[in-house]
């Protein structure tokens, strides 16, 4: 696992408030894909219901709460492919 995904995997840990009962899968360009769904958060990249796509840098401006993500979505910097209602769910899971 690259150290990108290994503090990937650390930030978004230190985010998720309460459970997930759907599946997510966040794609950092170039570095590898972290997954979250009921058993928490981890690296991995398996199918899911929704997958979000960004830079690192994109990724790391979103854990530090420096840019929202539907303002990342709105940009074209956070690209969204799947359930649409699942992605939205994720804005009460991360705080």
């Amino acid at each position: 696992m690259s150290d990108v995904i290994h503090h990937a995997v650390e930030a978004m840990r230190a985010k998720v408030k309460g459970p997930f009962d759907s599946s997510a899968k966040f794609v950092i360009r170039d570095h590898g894909a972290i997954m979250l769904d009921s058993e928490g958060v981890r690296a991995g990249d398996e199918p899911a219901d929704v997958t979000l796509t960004a830079s690192v840098d994109t990724f790391r401006a979103i854990m530090d709460g420096d840019l929202a993500p539907m303002a990342a979505f709105m940009t074209g910097k956070l690209q969204v492919e799947g359930n649409m209602g699942t992605a939205m769910k994720l804005g009460a899971v991360l705080g």
